[in-house]
């Protein structure tokens, strides 16, 4: 009786035991989790704080007088109507590349929409002073004539050709499309170098068989102009036949958006948000052609009629990350093989690239 009585008493204890074991286990859980709880609300305070107390940072945009600017009209009206707080944006629009150049170089303009080649160039010439945020068009080039007598590439030979954009993709680009057609650029066709695709539109206009490299919104400009002017060839449709034959194929990359790496390095939210703005732009001006072309009218890059016929053929992208590093560093690659000065010698390291 006594030993069952002993063995009891042991059991109630240990379960006591155990109970509070258990008991003690589940409080420590409890206040760990209530730790737990306590250092993440404390961390998005902190963090809370830290963007209500962080000064807007001023920020400079250079867009082109054509697509790139065209796809930043919504972000650049609401910048205008005070609608967007968290950085100071200004805007600026340039005819070319060329006015462009210099004030990235100089630090007079922080963001900027450059042709894609000019971007490597810009790279290797700075040693890395400028990084790629985004791609933002892709091919937009054709070549319209005031007659009907080029139907191929090949017809091209013995032509002569109104063009802006020497030293950028304009130029590399035609000089692919024309070598890998077996035409020298420099002895089968003659090339008129005009400082703004304006001068390649009153061109083409006042002569009679002439043609004409433009990107749009030109291509439908010149045609609103003179209905008789036609596309002869859509320089992304010959890249692409000539590419056929290429193991790796790339795409004809048009344009990009780039920043000072200095001011990546000292304002890496305010790039954050300004590539938010920028691809909610890009999408809004895709998908509300008429609403889009109204701003693209206030902004004095084109007319709104003519703006709207063209929107839907700009190809206006926004394309960022790995997917921009991919297409962008293919496209460099075709143009250095071809003619290393293209890309300013080589292509660019890893870090040309912004991925973050």
């Amino acid at each position: 009786m006594k030993r069952k009585a002993a063995a009891l008493f042991l059991a109630l204890t240990m379960a006591v035991v155990s109970i509070a074991g258990c008991g003690s286990r589940e409080e420590a859980k409890k206040g760990q989790k209530e730790v737990i709880q306590e250092e993440q609300e404390t961390a998005e305070k902190a963090k809370s704080e830290s963007e209500e107390n962080s000064e807007p940072v001023d920020m400079n945009i250079t867009a082109l007088k054509g697509p790139t600017a065209m796809g930043m009209v919504q972000f650049m009206d609401q910048a205008e109507q005070g609608a967007l707080t968290d950085e100071n944006y200004h805007f600026s629009i340039s005819a070319s590349a060329d006015e462009v150049t210099p004030k990235l170089v100089q630090g007079k303009t922080d963001v900027a929409a450059v042709p894609a080649n000019l971007a490597s160039v810009l790279y290797n010439k700075t040693n890395g002073q400028v990084q790629v945020l985004a791609v933002n068009t892709l091919g937009v080039l054709y070549l319209v004539e005031n007659g009907n007598s080029v139907q191929s590439a090949a017809d091209l030979k013995g032509k002569t050709i109104y063009a802006s954009g020497k030293g950028s993709t304009p130029e590399y680009a035609l000089d692919y499309i024309l070598r890998q057609n077996n035409i020298d650029p420099e002895k089968d066709v003659t090339i008129e170098w005009k400082s703004e695709h304006s001068e390649c539109v009153a061109a083409i206009l006042t002569g009679e068989n002439s043609i004409a490299m433009l990107p749009q919104p030109f291509v439908t400009t010149v045609q609103t102009k003179n209905p008789s002017i036609r596309i002869a060839l859509d320089l992304t449709e010959e890249w692409e036949k000539v590419q056929e034959k290429e193991e790796k194929k790339s795409s004809m990359i048009t344009g990009v958006v780039v920043v000072r790496t200095d001011f990546v390095k000292e304002n890496p939210e305010a790039v954050e948000h300004f590539l938010e703005h920028y691809e909610d732009s890009v999408e809004y001006v895709n998908g509300n052609t008429e609403e889009a072309a109204q701003l693209v009218g206030k902004y004095d890059i084109v007319p709104p009629q003519i703006a709207q016929k063209a929107l839907p053929e700009c190809n206006i992208v926004y394309i960022d990350g790995e997917d921009m590093k991919e297409q962008l560093s293919g496209y460099l690659e075709v143009l250095k093989n071809q003619n290393p000065q293209a890309v300013g010698g080589v292509v660019p390291q890893d870090d040309f690239y912004y991925t973050e």
